[in-house]
């Protein structure tokens, strides 16, 4: 009988292609509208820099804290389709509303409210496109991680740029169309989708060796979750400490001119574009060649990459002193951590979603990304000692915090492959 994963589209189910669209749209929105953010809250509302720094670090952080709270509403009451219907008008809602000065407050409260929906409901729908056996399962989230990088790849050259030039409100109106053309899309390809499985069937067979196997399974994820959040206080500093270091330690010339600093920023959601598609090459031969490595020990390497990364800087900056570094040296750089990036990352969602419970799948996912809240507010904290050494010790610092994780991780990956 013909399945909805029966269906594809180059070699994998319809059903990724819709989730994937869906969401380089729905990450459009989110980066084009935090693009202008600050800007528009220092040129357009006349906040000082310390209250706009505040607000703007207190929203990115919710929009990674509610989905907790969404997950458990859409595994236990919406169901997923519904959450992400739900959630996705109201973040198109939200972002129109930001054309009204006095709705900004309740234009972000709003979007992060339906993000909370959206976020952990989108991606937990990947796994149940799939049989279980299915050797496509682990490379599909590499594939969706492209679409968010597409997503945020473009949002600042088109939400950014009418922000800049025609005026705020055509920006933030740009994002709002981004969000609603990814509902559009979620809602024709539904029929491409896993159906929804039952919210409130009760697990009859072995009550207590179910919940002590969900036990088991929620410590496992709690041990990856801080083995992610450790390893997100080093790889969240290109968002944070790294644009000040691009800025006074690399020399950024080329020829008679200068490379502009956000230049730079673009390589990673680019190199993500350019390198999945073959590293997913590579782990398919591999996988054939019956030598695939198993999720933890993948996120191991990755972080150790990222590491090697740091520790390229802290060599660099160590030999060069008070000189600039060549640019080249930062293409480098990046060029190694986002390889690193692509082993980690995508699997981290890819296993949370996985070892899912069942019905809790949503809520799962939310878990990886409270992973992300944590890691960020790590990376605000760690960032804070910029100042405070050198530069050379400070990525060596965040080479050792990759280094920990892959420990960590390595560490888990036994009991999480006994898992059954």
């Amino acid at each position: 009988m013909s399945t909805v994963a029966d269906k594809t589209w180059f070699g994998q189910p319809r059903g990724l292609t819709i989730l994937f669209l869906t969401n380089m749209w729905e990450l459009f929105s989110y980066y084009g509208m935090r693009t202008l953010l600050v800007y528009y809250m220092t040129k357009q509302l006349l906040f000082a820099q310390e209250k706009a720094s505040f607000i703007y670090g207190t929203y990115t952080a919710m929009a990674y804290f509610t989905p907790i709270f969404g997950g458990m509403v859409a595994d236990r009451w919406l169901g997923k389709r519904n959450a992400v219907v739900i959630g996705a008008t109201v973040m198109a809602f939200g972002h129109f509303v930001m054309a009204f000065e006095s709705m900004f407050y309740i234009a972000l409260a709003t979007i992060a409210l339906g993000n909370g929906l959206f976020l952990p409901s989108l991606p937990s729908q990947i796994n149940d496109l799939y049989a279980a056996d299915d050797p496509r399962r682990g490379r599909a989230y590499n594939v969706y991680y492209v679409g968010l990088n597409i997503g945020g790849f473009l949002a600042p050259l088109v939400c950014g740029t009418l922000g800049e030039l025609y005026g705020w409100h055509y920006g933030f109106g740009a994002a709002g169309l981004g969000m609603f053309i990814g509902l559009l899309i979620y809602v024709c390809g539904r029929r491409y989708l896993p159906p929804e499985p039952p919210r409130h069937a009760v697990v009859d067979a072995a009550p207590e060796q179910v919940r002590g196997n969900n036990r088991r399974v929620w410590l496992l994820l709690l041990g990856v979750g801080i083995a992610a959040t450790i390893f997100r206080g080093a790889y969240e500093q290109i968002g944070n400490t790294l644009p000040l270091w691009i800025d006074t330690g690399v020399d950024r010339t080329w020829g008679a001119s200068t490379i502009p600093m956000t230049w730079f920023q673009s390589l990673n959601p680019l190199l993500v574009i350019a390198m999945t598609p073959l590293l997913l090459m590579a782990w398919r031969h591999r996988a054939r060649a019956g030598r695939e490595s198993s999720p933890a020990t993948r996120m191991a390497i990755g972080a150790l990459i990222v590491a090697a990364a740091y520790a390229l800087l802290a060599v660099l900056t160590a030999v060069v002193g008070e000189a600039r570094v060549g640019w080249g040296w930062l293409v480098a750089f990046f060029v190694i951590l986002t390889f690193g990036e692509l082993y980690i990352l995508p699997t981290g969602l890819g296993l949370f979603a996985r070892l899912a419970p069942p019905r809790l799948g949503a809520t799962t996912v939310a878990s990886w990304f409270l992973a992300v809240f944590s890691g960020s507010l790590l990376a605000g904290a760690v960032g804070t000692l910029w100042s405070r050494a050198s530069h050379s010790g400070f990525f060596l610092l965040l080479s050792g915090l990759a280094v920990a994780a892959a420990l960590l991780l390595w560490r888990l990956d036994r009991p999480i492959r006994a898992l059954k």
